[in-house]
């Protein structure tokens, strides 16, 4: 019995040592599909969840695939992050050691994804900043409209159409310069923005909310597979 128990404490460990160096690797592999599959310009940094890892690997099916993607693997610009979750990702083990992934099946995949203010901003161009307020935007920036340099100040919501961000500004004030209404009027329609929204994998936005770094917009997809170009 004791030299039983001595068997089994050593397969154990063996099992702990293993498992970490074994779900390293696949990660890497998981990480280069996932790269070619999703179109990215660089290898992302992927985190496969659940212990025993080697049990999964063996099945071919990992339940939880984290997936944090810069603005350079995403190519957008700067300001713009997104985190990934695979539920049920679906990669052979010989094809994950290998490297030959040429798809990665997937029951689910949500998204989150941060478009910042100074994103927002710079596509407005000028000297716009953008901030949130409340559940909407203060979207400022000075613009010239019939011979009339107007630093507006305004009040915008954020919304969704299709895979479009849209700003849609309201109250612009002219902050105390005495122009014409209809100039402000028309300087406001300046500061309006549809901003498209590009996801890999398939991801289809699903809601947004502003937040303290930028715009959240969530995202979804459900039996969707995954391919190389």
């Amino acid at each position: 019995m004791r030299a039983l128990l001595v068997v089994l404490a050593l397969v154990v460990v063996l099992a702990l040592v293993a498992d970490p160096v074994a779900e390293g690797v696949a990660e890497d592999r998981v990480a280069e599909a996932l790269r070619d599959a999703g179109g990215l310009a660089g290898t992302p940094d992927v985190d496969v969840r659940g212990w025993p890892f080697l049990t999964q690997a063996v099945s071919g099916t990992y339940e939880d695939v984290r997936i944090s993607l810069t603005a350079a693997e995403l190519r957008q610009p700067e300001g713009t992050t997104a985190d990934v979750r695979l539920r049920g990702a679906h990669v052979p083990l010989s094809d994950a050691l290998s490297g030959s992934v040429r798809e990665v099946p997937v029951d689910r995949v949500d998204g989150t994804a941060t478009l910042s203010y100074e994103l927002l901003a710079q596509q407005l161009g000028g000297d716009t900043t953008v901030a949130r307020e409340g559940d909407g935007l203060r979207v400022t920036r000075t613009v010239e409209v019939l011979g009339h340099t107007v630093p507006l100040t305004a009040a915008g919501t954020v919304s969704l159409d299709g895979q479009d961000l849209v700003v849609d500004v309201e109250e612009a004030d002219a902050a105390g310069v005495d122009v014409p209404d209809v100039v402000v009027d028309r300087a406001s329609d300046l500061l309006d923005l549809r901003y498209p929204v590009e996801l890999p994998f398939g991801l289809e936005l699903t809601g947004l909310r502003p937040a303290d770094a930028g715009v959240e917009v969530t995202a979804a997809a459900t039996d969707t597979v995954l391919r190389a170009p």
